[in-house]
């Protein structure tokens, strides 16, 4: 029988991290649960910058506080000035999880940023109750919802989160 136990929700976040980018060839995240810190090492200047923008630096989990660290190469950094609809564009390139990122100019909203994942399940070991196998399944789409939220904020613009339909739709 499996031993099931109850991950701490900093774990999870990290794990929902990684799924988001672990098929990425510019991000490699590494997570240190004693500390907690996860440190994300970005191949990439632009993109560091636009992880930068869209992650918090901290999260509080109740009386824990999870360290988050974009490390750009060479550990530089710098300042970005990217907003909207160019920060996703250019946090996601090259990371076959999304089908594409659109930005369209609404009535009611003015301009509205559109990030389009791939119509696949995404599944990352959590060891809690939820699964007997330790599993979460889930869409990208709610992955980035919980991962972003604050940084949406920051940016002041509105951006939706989605999952691209089968071309037969």
């Amino acid at each position: 029988m499996a031993r099931i136990k109850l991950s701490p929700p900093w774990v999870e976040y990290y794990r929902e991290l990684d799924c988001l980018f672990e098929e990425d060839p510019e991000v490699t995240i590494i997570f240190d649960e004693e500390e907690p810190e996860v440190k994300l090492y970005v191949n990439n200047h632009s993109k560091a910058y636009a992880l930068t923008e869209l992650l918090p630096v901290e999260k509080e989990f109740g009386n824990v506080t999870l360290k988050i660290t974009v490390i750009p190469p060479n550990g530089t950094t710098g300042i970005s000035n990217m907003k909207g609809f160019n920060v996703f564009r250019v946090a996601f390139k090259d990371n076959p999880i999304v089908s594409y990122i659109e930005e369209l100019e609404t009535i009611v909203m003015g301009k509205v940023t559109y990030v389009v994942f791939e119509n696949r399940v995404a599944q990352y070991f959590i060891d809690n109750i939820c699964d007997i196998h330790g599993v979460r399944s889930t869409l990208y789409q709610d992955i980035a919802k919980d991962i972003f939220e604050d940084g949406l904020y920051a940016l002041d613009t509105k951006v939706f989160f989605c999952t691209d339909v089968p071309e037969e739709w």
